[in-house]
């Protein structure tokens, strides 16, 4: 089996009645690499998590976006689970060079854990699903390319861990930013902590994690937990223009170089 025929196989597999965004013609079965549209995604309607590359203008850049208004984006099981597998089709698809996370639902970003499916799990599978989500966010932080969070609104919790996630953060004014889970009598198990202490330093992220307390879009640049604050509130727009000039270094060398920042 070819690398192409391969990458079809893992396309078709991504979700079980997978379907084109907005009914968006395609060239063949490969839809999302061969998309007519300049925005064509591929959706999975379990999780309502989409998966698109860009073309003309925008070639290079993909996105995963997450678009469940009912849940404010929470990260249940299956969404944790698409996350992971999206993850992968970047990795397997050469063309791509950036990818933007990113939310379709109006002033949210997300919402943290699915607090309303976790009360119906059993302990096992609680545990199984913090695991998960711990083992899915660290694959999102070791994608082969750079990628970015486009936030626009609360990203709580999960929320924040999956930013966090991302090498680069872009926030509207409307975001905020908080950890709540100690109020909860939990910790943020998603890898929260440490990354949250090697942005910021380990008293600030102590302060935060500790109280909860919630930040606003300009305290988060302020301290480094974000990259830049979009005024005009088209924060995908903003992330896609902060890391155009990633598109002019060279890919390899840009792999190369993440990895021997990150480890």
């Amino acid at each position: 089996m070819n690398a192409t025929t391969a990458l079809i196989k893992r396309i078709e597999a991504f979700g079980r009645g997978l379907k084109n965004r907005r009914g968006l013609k395609t060239e063949n079965k490969q839809g999302l690499l061969k998309a007519t549209s300049a925005n064509a995604s591929l959706f999975d309607q379990n999780s309502k998590l989409w998966v698109g590359e860009h073309s003309g203008s925008e070639s290079g850049i993909a996105s995963i976006s997450l678009e469940n208004a009912g849940t404010r984006n929470a990260l249940s099981r299956e969404v944790i689970r698409r996350l992971r597998d999206a993850v992968s089709l970047m990795n397997d698809s050469p063309g791509i060079r950036i990818v933007v996370v990113q939310s379709l639902v109006d002033g949210v970003f997300c919402a943290g854990a699915d607090l309303k499916e976790r009360a119906k799990l059993t302990e096992e599978q609680q545990g199984d699903t913090a695991n998960m989500l711990r083992s899915n966010l660290d694959a999102l932080s070791k994608c082969r390319v750079p990628t970015v969070a486009a936030m626009d609104g609360p990203a709580l919790g999960g929320g924040a861990e999956l930013a966090l996630a991302c090498d680069f953060r872009v926030a509207s004014q409307r975001t905020t930013i908080g950890f709540p889970e100690c109020k909860l009598g939990i910790i943020p198990g998603a890898g929260g902590t440490q990354r949250l202490s090697r942005l910021i330093g380990p008293s600030r992220a102590k302060e935060l994690i500790f109280t909860g307390r919630r930040v606003s879009a300009t305290e988060a640049l302020q301290i480094g937990l974000i990259d830049k604050v979009d005024d005009a509130n088209d924060v995908v727009v903003a992330a896609k223009s902060f890391t155009s000039d990633v598109l002019k270094g060279g890919p390899l060398a840009i792999g190369l170089a993440k990895r021997a920042i990150d480890e």
